[in-house]
């Protein structure tokens, strides 16, 4: 598996990230990432590359109701970059950036259905609550996830 660099985001990169998403989530998710959090997160978010282009990316941010947490707010890994621990690289690199930033704590959400995110997610260490009732409206439960940095 070839080496990832890992860089902090450019509002530049959302061409290049949206075009990919839905391919690699297997299913419509370009409405869960308008162009705004690249505008406006760029700082907190990161971007992977690898000779074949981008092969990671998270979306992420300080709370700016809340200083001390960090939130996750999307993440993706190409198909053949999986596997090989680029997952975890990119939280750990946020983790990093948030503590730098006076984060203690990171949280993130997904869907009850996402096994592969909740697992994931508890190998990392986050406490893992839920399914939390119309978490995002009538209807829409979530698992919410949550754990010190």
């Amino acid at each position: 598996m070839a080496a990832h660099e890992i860089r902090r985001a450019e509002p530049a990169d959302y061409d290049d990230v949206i075009v990919v998403v839905d391919n690699w989530w297997g299913r419509a998710m370009v409405d869960k990432l308008p162009r705004m959090f690249l505008d406006h997160f760029h700082r907190t978010s990161l971007i992977a590359t690898d000779e074949a282009g981008i092969s990671g990316f998270l979306i992420g941010f300080g709370s700016p109701s809340d200083d001390l947490t960090a939130h996750i707010h999307f993440v993706a890994v190409r198909p053949d970059a999986r596997k090989f621990g680029l997952g975890r690289t990119l939280y750990d690199e946020f983790f990093a950036l948030s503590r730098d930033d006076g984060r203690k704590i990171a949280t993130a959400i997904t869907s009850p259905s996402n096994y592969t995110s909740i697992d994931f997610h508890r190998s990392l260490g986050f406490t893992v609550a839920g399914p939390v009732r119309n978490y995002n409206g009538p209807g829409r439960s979530q698992i919410t996830f949550e754990r010190p940095i």
